[in-house]
């Protein structure tokens, strides 16, 4: 099997699982308990609001019309409308995913990156020091809340030493006078932002620090290693080479704790009254905004559902002993 073929299937199923979360999703939320045409209503609306909104949204017509309907506006871009901000869904909605994106995205990056360095050494030093008692502090910070990390470096970094500001992505001044991508530039954003990527990066090194030992624990001691260490190559060669062959298990669960990450923001964003799309889900949930609420779930399926393509693909690059169906 070409691999041009496999990347093709690949694309393939990864559209079809996405079209069929959507479609669950659809349902999902169309069964839920009440009629789904008051959910989209203040509470106490009359019934010639409700006859309204299910004639708006074609409700009142067969649930397969409402599907292939929804389904058509969803192809089209359009999510429907926000019931609390009366804005359609994707202005409400990509703003907060923007923020939120440049808080998660970086530090679970940086965390990955630093965490797989911690754990490549701790597995590469057999009965050290640094190998027995080095995976305590991942461990205590890994068993700890990630809202409790950030309400530590709270009370440490803005309480105490008043370094940085104790929450929001701006000051009023900032947010008034400037717009957009615009806002990210600006020094104010930056530190702003220290706080709440510093807290992603030390919770979500845990990850990587583990999986990267483990991993590097069973690889150090393969045929590979050995010949490597035979011809006589430096330490730090051998140490590149034995990283590169351990990373599969950790490139594997990066998409998935990465949408762990903007998931689990939530709390965070509540620390740090950060206004990204954790704050969002929580408000939504509060209004029973129920559009945008089923679009957020269906964004963070994607992206689980992307992310596990793209590892797919990467496995062929990082490691030439992969191959395709055992071929």
């Amino acid at each position: 099997m070409s691999q041009l073929y496999y990347y093709a299937r690949r694309t393939v199923v990864s559209v079809l699982l996405i079209f069929a979360i959507a479609t669950f999703l659809f349902f999902a939320f169309r069964f839920m308990p009440g009629d789904y045409a008051t959910l989209l209503l203040q509470q106490g609306a009359s019934p010639e609001q409700v006859a309204k909104v299910r004639q708006m949204w074609g409700l009142d017509q067969p649930l397969y019309v409402q599907y292939f309907k929804w389904l058509g506006n969803m192809l089209q871009g359009n999510a429907g409308m926000s019931r609390q901000f009366n804005k359609p869904v994707l202005e409400v909605v990509l703003p907060a995913l923007r923020n939120s994106l440049i808080v998660a995205l970086p530090g679970v990056l940086v965390a990955f990156v630093l965490g797989s360095l911690y754990g490549a050494l701790m597995g590469s030093r057999p009965n050290s020091f640094l190998e027995r008692y080095g995976i305590i502090p991942p461990n205590v910070v890994g068993t700890t809340p990630d809202f409790f990390i950030g309400i530590l470096l709270l009370t440490v970094f803005s309480a105490w030493l008043g370094w940085f500001p104790s929450g929001s992505i701006a000051t009023i001044d900032t947010l008034t006078s400037t717009s957009g991508w615009g806002l990210y530039l600006t020094t104010d954003f930056w530190y702003h932002y220290t706080l709440p990527f510093l807290t992603v990066v030390i919770k979500y090194m845990y990850y990587p620090t583990l999986v990267m030992r483990g991993s590097v624990v069973e690889v150090r001691n393969q045929e590979f290693a050995t010949y490597q260490r035979l011809l006589g190559l430096g330490k730090w060669r051998r140490f590149r080479h034995i990283m590169k062959h351990a990373s599969l298990p950790v490139v594997t669960v990066l998409p998935a704790v990465t949408a762990t990450s903007i998931s689990g923001l939530v709390l965070i964003e509540i620390v740090f009254n950060w206004p990204g799309i954790g704050q969002l889900l929580l408000t939504s949930v509060f209004a029973r905004d129920t559009p945008v609420i089923q679009f957020m779930f269906l964004l963070i399926a994607a992206w689980i559902v992307i992310g596990n393509f793209i590892v797919d693909i990467a496995y062929t690059i990082i490691d030439p002993r992969i191959t395709i169906e055992g071929e």
